[in-house]
């Protein structure tokens, strides 16, 4: 038995989807001054809305509402079911703070401070 659904009636259930995706996000991915909708974040990748965002490609960062969890490196993989889907060529954890070059003490004083100060 083969079910055949029509163009539009596919069409609508994905905008549908993308849409119920959009809202329930928190993610966001920037490349420059332009931030995007994320619908979909998996290990190796993520997934935009093919219709409303340019094709992204290189260094991008990737947030979850006002926190950097990535800075990536991107290809573009398959555009399908109104998706953009990209694979990370590299994906470094985003951090507040510099790397030190050094073993920090657990309980060391934040700062020192002076005779003068």
């Amino acid at each position: 038995m083969s079910t055949y659904v029509s163009k539009e009636i596919s069409d609508g259930l994905n905008a549908a989807r993308i849409a119920s995706l959009k809202k329930a996000s928190r993610l966001r991915v920037e490349m420059g001054q332009e931030y995007f909708k994320v619908l979909r974040l998996w290990k190796d990748g993520f997934a935009v809305e093919a219709e409303t965002t340019p094709r992204l490609r290189g260094l991008v960062d990737l947030y979850d509402g006002a926190n950097h969890l990535y800075q990536c490196l991107i290809i573009a993989i398959e555009d399908e079911a109104g998706e953009m889907r990209y694979e990370f060529k590299r994906n470094t954890v985003a951090s507040d703070k510099a790397p030190l070059d050094f073993y920090r003490e657990p309980d060391a004083p934040i700062a020192l401070l002076g005779k003068d100060g």
